[in-house]
């Protein structure tokens, strides 16, 4: 089994790096993932006004840096029997009922009887299987140095910020003396998004500080019907289109459909005959709906841009649907679960009801 990176291990990649609902549970058993901060508790806004702090009730958020995540789990996966190839970016993908070959950046060729496409959202993996978007949003991020004043401020807390137009959404997560500061924003907005991001930084102090890392990216979310394979090619996580289309969280997506990934591709490669491999390919992609999450997750994203006041107030003035939040973002339960508890679903449909 070989894992191809199209960059050196470890590498930096723009992403919040919360480990939240059911992603620590998610992990390889024995991966050693350094935790920066937990999340005790998060700080509720309306681009600025009305905030209000709540509690997390453990097992808390835990915050980690990308570079050192996706380098433990290579490790693990290296412990385990896996071939790392690192800046080996590939540039082409050719497939026949019983072959992959992936054309790389030496112009060379390498041949396997499954691929797994967990190459981001930009992926070249997904070009090929031909996944489909109904919704691309920009994210911007810095991490920036923070001294002992801001440091103290935030450690254990999180901003969770609805900003200043549609489907906007801005955060701050703390990771010891440094903080993850971004926005995200319709890709169709991008000057609003920027200029979002320069009040965002600004009201949270840390305009004026030299960012240890300054970047940006599209995120991306399928659309229901689109494809996750095609004959011996899978995708999984960024790469398939698998994010919150709300919160636009994506580490717990990638987790578990990467597992769901590896084992269907594990069938695939052992597969002779074109028939099985078919039914693999359905198989993964009744699995990887994940429990409908990401339509549940798009009801309350169609509600909150039609009442982002009313929803805010329900989440920050009313206990126990706050309760219930939490317990998504801490892996006690799914989004669909949370909406259809006898505490929330009163509320979604009364807010459905008035959109």
């Amino acid at each position: 089994m070989l894992l191809v990176e199209r960059d050196g291990i470890p590498r930096y990649k723009t992403c919040g790096g919360g480990l939240v609902g059911g992603s620590p549970a998610s992990l390889p058993e024995g991966a050693k993932v350094e935790i920066h901060d937990e999340v005790q508790r998060v700080t509720l806004s309306m681009n600025g006004r009305w905030e209000r702090t709540l509690p997390s009730r453990p097992p808390w958020a835990k915050m980690v840096f990308r570079s050192e995540f996706d380098a433990a789990l290579v490790e693990e996966a290296a412990r385990a029997g896996v071939s790392v190839r690192d800046q080996c970016a590939v540039k082409g993908v050719e497939s026949t009922e019983d072959e992959v070959r992936l054309r790389v950046g030496s112009g060379e060729y390498l041949r396997a009887r499954a691929v797994v496409g967990a190459d981001g959202s930009a992926s070249r993996i997904a070009k090929f299987v031909d996944v489909r978007c109904r919704q691309v949003d920009l994210a911007l991020e810095v991490e920036v140095p923070v001294g002992s004043r801001l440091s103290k401020s935030w450690s254990g807390r999180a901003l969770m910020e609805w900003g200043p137009f549609p489907d906007s959404f801005g955060w701050v997560f703390p990771k010891g003396d440094v903080c993850t500061v971004g926005v995200v924003g319709s890709r169709g907005s991008p000057d609003a998004t920027r200029r979002y991001m320069r009040d965002f930084l600004e009201r949270q102090e840390v305009a004026g500080i030299e960012p240890i890392h300054d970047s940006g990216h599209l995120t991306r979310c399928r659309a229901a019907d689109s494809p996750l394979s095609r004959g011996r090619v899978l995708v999984a996580g960024d790469a398939a289109g698998l994010v919150d289309p709300w919160l636009r969280e994506g580490i717990s997506f990638a987790l578990r459909s990467g597992a769901l990934a590896g084992r269907a591709g594990a069938s695939i490669a052992g597969s002779e005959r074109g028939a099985d491999v078919h039914s693999e390919e359905r198989r993964y992609g009744r699995a990887v709906e994940l429990g409908n999450e990401m339509t549940s997750s798009e009801q309350v994203s169609r509600i909150f841009a039609r009442h982002p006041a009313l929803v805010h107030t329900a989440l920050t003035r009313v206990p126990l649907v706050w309760s219930r939040v939490d317990d998504y973002l801490t892996g006690r339960a799914t989004i669909p679960e949370v909406l259809s508890s006898r505490l929330v679903r009163p509320v979604v449909s009364a807010l459905a009801a008035l959109s």
